[in-house]
Parts: structure tokens; sequence; C-alpha cells
């Protein structure tokens, strides 16, 4: 990209960084230009009589109306930050506020981000924010900013932030939050749009520098220039960015697209690149990176990080490669290693002490181990519910599609329940259904006929409770993500984990359980039954199956409508549960007046 003046000169990439180092600093001797500029000499001679012959620079090296013109033109005039999203990279550390209020040094990240705006000149400032909003209110009485909502920022990544804010772009820079600056990144002058990245290579980024400046896709396999995030959009750049930006938001193939996107051209980024040394401005995303950068700051105090230090005998400095693993629908994990070792630490999610007891999770790893069922866990507290577990290397979880698959997992699961292995607490079916309820706090469900399908299958209760049942311990959340599959001394193995609602219960529960979270259709369901008793299911056996389907559905359904009011949305997931409970029960029901009427349900 090329700057132009009046008289239609074009100034290169390297010609307007001199002439803005020069506005910055004065005209120095050409061996300082050098040594600051990173050109060599010869370069450095080059360039200045270019700018001279392009107009922007007098015989005394100073900068000309023209240059002083192409600088207003183009300078600074606000800045948008994006803050909207969870920040759930950061374990062990459990946010109280988003990430942007880290402390490093002293400093909230976002508040040191908009100082360093204001230092260069930038006084409108918009934050786009979502998860807590409400912490970033103070902001606009302290530091006069606007404050702008993603209410999708949930479900959404962080292109639709930038779209909501897409009316303030031209003359601009673009900032995330998470960022530390170590010197300002930026300016009162710019000329011409760029993205910023870090020499360091990585293979987290598809995007290396040329000897152009320009950012190129990587070839496969191949690292990338660390992507820092700030960018400098122009006012005729921005009408391109949202232009991007409004096809993108419409095609529900970006929903989980970063805002950078948007600059993308064919193979390349439309702007070029801004360098900046690796120890320029740090990205936080993670607790290591936090410690690394600031020792002493406070937020790294973490309850499961002083448990791991604990058990293991270790100084926190000595737990390492902390990674975020994916956020299950009741608890955060992550992975780290001590000693050489990798381990994995369960950390309940919100809400969660109201949903399960710990103490109950306790005494069923007491009846489970050593029963070739799970690892047993290497530490695990009753009372808020952290657990430490040995990773296991290479683990897939069951495909729910994979005949094979499923005819093993049915199998561990049969033999798990021909233990009959006891425990003191129940799994009530119905109770959970009308706990779960009961913590709405009084809001009335988000379906319309709620009220009628909860009677639906209240009614199907009778049917269940005079069927025959080999009452005991049963997982209750045997689904096929909990089904993991692994090599051991060159032996495939098979073990259950999660066990967190397990308890007393109809065993053929757990069939019921598998196939709702599979969302499977009437045809794949009938196919797991047949699996789990090898093609020998009595029907009232498979009648009482379709009931539990139709009872779980409702309760995970229920389960859902609480965490959404907690703010964690699972999208399709709630609806199917939603659609088991009415359509299981309409099942269940014609087999009941079947089985009345004595016809065969073969």
């Amino acid at each position: 990209m090329k700057k132009k003046n009046t008289d239609n000169q074009c100034l290169t990439i390297a010609e307007t960084d001199l002439l803005l180092y020069m506005q910055k600093n004065g005209m120095q001797n050409q061996r300082i230009l050098s040594e600051e500029t990173g050109y060599s000499l010869g370069m450095i001679n080059k360039l200045l009589h270019g700018i001279q012959d392009k107009g922007y620079l007098d015989q005394e090296y100073r900068l000309t109306a023209t240059a002083l013109q192409q600088l207003e033109q183009d300078k600074p005039r606000n800045a948008v930050i994006l803050a909207a999203g969870f920040g759930m990279r950061m374990v062990p550390i459990n946010l109280s506020a988003p990430k942007a209020f880290l402390e490093v040094k002293g400093e909230r990240l976002i508040e040191r981000l908009i100082t360093q705006l204001h230092e260069a000149g930038i006084q409108k400032i918009t934050v786009v924010a979502g998860f807590m909003k409400e912490e970033f209110e103070y902001l606009i009485d302290e530091f006069g900013v606007d404050l702008v909502i993603n209410e999708a920022y949930a479900s959404k990544n962080n292109l639709y932030s930038l779209a909501e804010a897409a009316g303030e772009l031209g003359n601009t820079y673009i900032v995330p939050c998470d960022l530390w600056c170590r010197n300002n990144p930026f300016s009162k002058y710019e000329l011409y749009s760029w993205y910023a990245v870090s020499e360091e290579k990585t293979a987290d980024s598809d995007l290396r520098l040329n000897r152009k400046r320009e950012l190129v896709r990587t070839e496969e396999n191949d690292e990338g220039n660390r992507m820092i995030g700030i960018c400098y959009l122009t006012e005729e750049d921005a009408v391109t960015v949202k232009e991007n930006l409004r096809r993108l938001i419409s095609d529900r193939r970006y929903e989980q697209s970063f805002w950078e996107t948007a600059l993308y051209g064919k193979d390349k980024l439309n702007i070029h690149a801004r360098i900046f040394p690796d120890e320029d401005i740090i990205e936080i995303n993670t607790y290591e990176q936090l410690r690394d950068l600031d020792a002493d700051s406070t937020q790294l105090h973490s309850d499961a990080i002083h448990t791991i230090s604990s058990v293991f005998h270790v100084h926190p400095s000595e737990i390492t490669n902390i990674s975020v693993l994916k956020k299950g629908m009741t608890n955060r994990s992550f992975l780290f290693t001590v000693d050489h070792r990798k381990y994995i630490m369960r950390i309940p999610g919100e809400g969660t002490e109201r949903l399960i007891s710990r103490k109950n999770e306790a005494q069923v790893y007491e009846a489970i181990s050593g029963k070739g069922l799970c690892d047993d866990p290497v530490y695990i507290n009753p009372d808020n519910g952290y657990k430490i577990t040995a990773y296991l290397e290479n683990v897939r979880v069951c495909d729910s599609d994979d005949i094979l698959d499923l005819q093993k997992c049915m199998k561990k699961l049969r033999q798990f329940h021909e233990m009959k292995l006891e425990v003191q607490h129940t799994f009530d079916l119905f109770g959970q259904i009308e706990f779960y309820e009961s913590l709405w706090n009084g809001k009335p469900s988000v379906y319309r006929d709620y009220v009628r399908t909860k009677e639906n299958v209240l009614e199907l209760k009778e049917y269940i409770q005079a069927q025959p049942k080999d009452w005991c311990l049963t997982h209750i959340d045997a689904v096929c993500d909990n089904f993991l599959f692994y090599t051991k001394d060159g032996k495939e193995e098979l073990q259950l984990t999660d066990w967190e609602y397990a308890g007393m219960q109809d065993p053929h529960v757990d069939i019921a359980m598998f196939c709702i979270y599979s969302m499977y259709d009437k045809t794949q369901t009938d196919r797991l039954i047949d699996l789990y008793f090898e093609y020998q299911c009595p029907d009232e056996v498979r009648t009482k199956i379709y009931c539990y389907i139709a009872a779980c559905g409702l309760l995970w359904s229920n389960w859902c409508e609480f965490k959404r009011q907690l703010g964690v949305e699972f999208g399709e997931y709630s609806l199917r549960q939603y659609r088991f409970a009415k359509e299981y029960y309409h099942y269940a029901k014609e087999r009941m007046t079947q089985e009345k009427e004595g016809v065969n349900h073969d």
C-alpha cells in the first residue's frame, strides 16, 4: 500500500515510516536514523532523497506543507477496544471480572491501553463489552469512553464485536483488551493502514511476513508471525472493512471467526504489517503468560494452583504447560504438568454447587475404585469438587455413529451394571426435574407449552414405577463423550469418566442418556437398545426406556434453562432435549396402548 500527495507522487512504506519518525523526533544524522529505523545507511540516504523528490521534505529536511496536510488527513481520530469475551483460557484463575481488568504491575490492562491512547491524543474511544458488561460501566465516567454491547458474545466470536462498532471505523485503532504494551504502540500520526505482528514465529499463525512487509498465508505446516491484534485503519481502508463485516456477519459460517477475517484478500491481508519487538506487546491469554510477565500479580493467587502445589509438594513455578481443555457442560478443566507428567484438574463450573453433591461424588469414586471402570483420582475434594486425574495420552471418545464403538461401549456399560455396585444416595429422576425448575427463581419456561409438556412427562411415571428394575449404581451421564478409548501396553482399553451425577437408579436410564446426548432419531435409539440387550430387549423394557428418554429430555432441558440464566448457552442441544421430552412421550404412549391391546410391537 502506498500513500499519495496532491501531485500524485507516491510514498513507499519505507519512506512513510521514515517520514513519521522524523515528524516525531526531528531530523537526526543518518547514522541515528539508521539505528532507530532499522534501515541501512545506504537505504536511509536513498529514502531521504526520495521523500524530498516527492515533495514531503524541503532541502533542510523539514516537513513541507504537503506532508503536514497528509499527516492531518490520515491522523488517528478514535479507537475501538474489543472486550466482550469470556477469557476462558485464563484457568486456573476463576475470573471474578472480565479479562480486560487483569492487573499487571499494578495496572488494569484496559486502563493502561486507554491511558496510552490518551497519551497519543486519542480521546474518542469505544469499548465493545459483552461478558459481565456491567463491570465496564465505570469507564464511561472515569475515562469518557463510549460503551457498545455485543449481546451475541456467548455464541459468536469477535467478528461480531467489531461489527457492533463498525460505524466508528475510519482513521481508527482497533485494539484487543488483553494486551500489555511495554511502550506506547499508538501515535498522534499515521499515514497508512497496518496490522501489528511480532518477529516471533508460531504455529498458531497462518500469516508470515514477506520482504514487501505484506502478510501472506503460510504454506501447510509452516510457522507464521505472531499476530498481535492491534490494527490501524485509514478512512479509505475502513470502507472496505465495513463492507466485509456486513457480508460476513450475514453468513453463519463465520460465527466463530475472528474480526481479522474482514482484512483478508485471496492469499494475504489487504493491509501492510507493522513489526513490533517480541517483548514490546504481550498478549495475556493464559495463567502462565501472566505469571511470566508479573510474578507478583495478586491475581496469580489461585486455590487450584495452591491445591496442586500441596498435592504434589511442589512450588507453583514448577506447575507448567497449563492449558485449558474444551469447556464441559458443567465444569472447567485444564491440563498441567508436574515433574514431566501430565494431569487434568477439574474445577466445578458456574452454579455447580447447587446441582451436584461433591460428597456423593466422592462416595461413588470410592465404590468404583479398583474396578477397572476409570482411573482412580489422584485427588478429589468432597467440599469444593476439585479433582485431579492422570492424563491419558492418545485418548479418543466414542463415535456415536460407529457401530463397532457402540458395541464396545454398550458391552462396557452392561458389565458395569452387572457389578451391582451400591452407594448411599439415589439419583431421583423426577425429583431432579422439579429441582432444576425450582432454580429458575420463579421465572417461566422459555417454552410456551412447557406446562403441558411437563404434565405429559409426569404421566409416564406410573408406567415406569410399575416395571421391574435391577436397582444399582448407575452412571446417569453415560454419554458418548464420557466413554474414553486409549491404548495401554499395546492393547485398546475403554473406561468411563465424569461420575459426578452417578447414584442408585434403574441402570436403563444410562441407555436413555446416551441416546439424548447423541441426539439420536428413533431408528438410532432402537439400534442402541438392541446393542445393549444383544437384540433380546423385552417389549416393556423398550417402552420403559422411551419413557426415560422423555423424562431425561425434560430433565436436561430444565437444566439448560437454569444454565441460561447464568449466561451459559447450549444452542441446539437445549432445544433438542425439549423435543425428546415431547416426541418420546408420544412414542411411549403409543407403545403402552399397543401393550394394553395385546398388539405385538414387532
